[in-house]
């Protein structure tokens, strides 16, 4: 692997922005550290460390960086797609977009597939055996929850060639429009209580964000001060006079969260970060320069979506381990707890690295395959309805868990109950019509 790294580090393009991909790697680093360390697991459950200790959740005010992520897959995609509509200067509209969306979703959904499959095997198993009971159900449970951002994500890229062409054409105006579309969802639902409307926001306010990485990408993110300034003076003022929670993270109990569904203040939250980041472009790009440093970003962007499925896996492992090693946990937030976490961090590090060392080969891209035709058409259509299936499979399963499994249990999917089998054959069914698609009608 070290070899391969060095390879690819040498070959980096001049061209290429590396703060983007440092970027990708640093958020995802930092979800995966805010929920070891948000975790209050006690054997008689898992809790949540802000919540037991709220004069911890404005951290969240710099650990929540999912919006990060999804502006710089923003600025990505427009890259990508600008890239595939050279290539293909005859294509049709439908051959470029099937073709976006498996490139797009190669990496994604193939460690995604083998997670899914991994963990409900080893589920139907534990639940045949008649377990499921205690850390190991809500392990079950719980260990699917991240996959809500590969359903996000997900829609993202589906959505990168109409909202790219709302850009190209408006500018600055596209994510106004985003922007005022989440706060007008925001004022139905908390002044006028228009029941389920909210769930609007999963697409206004990601979007918006989103939007913010093709103005990246065009250079029209000129202001990062100002950009960060609004966004946390507006961001205050939300929390402050608005119906909305300080955390910016879900709480336990709460009627109100700022991410399930996004709000307007997670919004402004976005958007400070955006220019938070951006003031940092600079300095760091410098330190990108740096062979050493290069060749770790490269080899983390390698394996961050590897390590960032299975890192609760881990963390739950580490658990486990202890509960059956008879080592007291202590309580949430006291001395002892405290002094256990450089510990229990570090112990799901090393078992993260075991299973990124297991299932990093899955997240390497497949072999090319013949294209189709350039001016083949059908298969957007194809496509599109390939990710639809794979976005409310993957959200579904997020919402349901493996936990269940043989009890028919369901979640509320929007007001659909979905359960984890029919999930699963969402996601699976999804990824093979996207593969389809995507290699076109002249493929083998």
């Amino acid at each position: 692997m070290g070899s391969r790294v060095r390879e690819l580090a040498g070959a980096t393009p001049a061209t290429r922005d590396r703060y983007v991909d440092l970027l990708r790697v640093a958020s995802l680093a930092a979800v995966v550290l805010g929920h070891w360390l948000m975790a209050a697991v006690t054997p008689d459950g898992v809790g949540n460390l802000l919540a037991v200790v709220p004069a911890l959740q404005p951290l969240t005010w710099l650990l929540q960086v999912m919006p990060v992520f999804f502006f710089v897959g923003g600025f990505s995609h427009a890259l990508s797609y600008r890239s595939l509509l050279r290539k293909r200067p005859g294509g049709s509209d439908d051959s470029v977009y099937s073709a976006f969306l498996r490139a797009r979703l190669q990496r994604l959904l193939r460690p995604t597939t083998v997670f899914v499959l991994v963990w409900g095997a080893a589920a139907l198993l534990v639940q045949l055996l008649g377990g499921g009971g205690g850390l190991t159900g809500v392990t079950l449970r719980m260990v699917t929850q991240p996959l809500w951002f590969i359903g996000i994500y997900l829609a993202m890229v589906a959505f990168t060639p109409p909202l790219l062409r709302l850009h190209e054409r408006y500018g600055w105006g596209a994510f106004a429009a985003l922007a005022g579309a989440a706060a007008a969802v925001d004022v139905l639902r908390f002044a006028a209580g228009v029941p389920y409307v909210e769930f609007l926001n999963f697409a206004f306010v990601w979007l918006a964000v989103h939007q913010l990485g093709f103005l990246r990408a065009d250079g029209r993110v000129r202001r990062p001060a100002l950009l960060a300034g609004a966004g946390l003076a507006a961001a205050c003022a939300l929390v402050a006079f608005g119906p909305y929670p300080l955390s910016m993270v879900g709480m336990p109990g709460e009627k109100v969260s700022n991410m399930a569904p996004p709000t307007l203040a997670l919004l402004a939250h976005g958007l400070w970060l955006v220019g938070a980041v951006e003031l940092l472009r600079a300095p760091a790009a410098r330190l990108l320069e740096r062979p050493r440093v290069w060749r770790t970003v490269v080899a983390a962007n390698g394996v961050a979506m590897t390590a960032f499925l299975w890192h609760l896996t881990a963390m739950f492992g580490v658990y486990g381990a202890l509960l059956a090693l008879d080592v007291p946990l202590p309580a949430p937030a006291s001395a002892a707890w405290w002094a256990q976490v450089p510990l229990r961090i570090a112990c799901a590090a090393a078992l993260t690295a075991a299973l990124v060392a297991a299932f990093r080969t899955f997240e390497r891209p497949a072999a090319p395959t013949a294209p189709g035709h350039p001016t083949a058409s059908g298969g957007g259509p194809l496509a599109a309805l390939g990710a639809t299936l794979c976005l409310l499979g993957v959200l579904g399963l997020s919402m349901v868990g493996f936990n269940g499994l043989l009890d028919g249990r369901t979640a509320l999917l929007i007001a659909i109950p979905v359960s984890a089998p029919a999930a699963v054959a969402m996601t699976l069914g999804g990824w093979l019509l996207v593969e389809r698609a995507g290699r076109g009608r002249g493929a083998r």
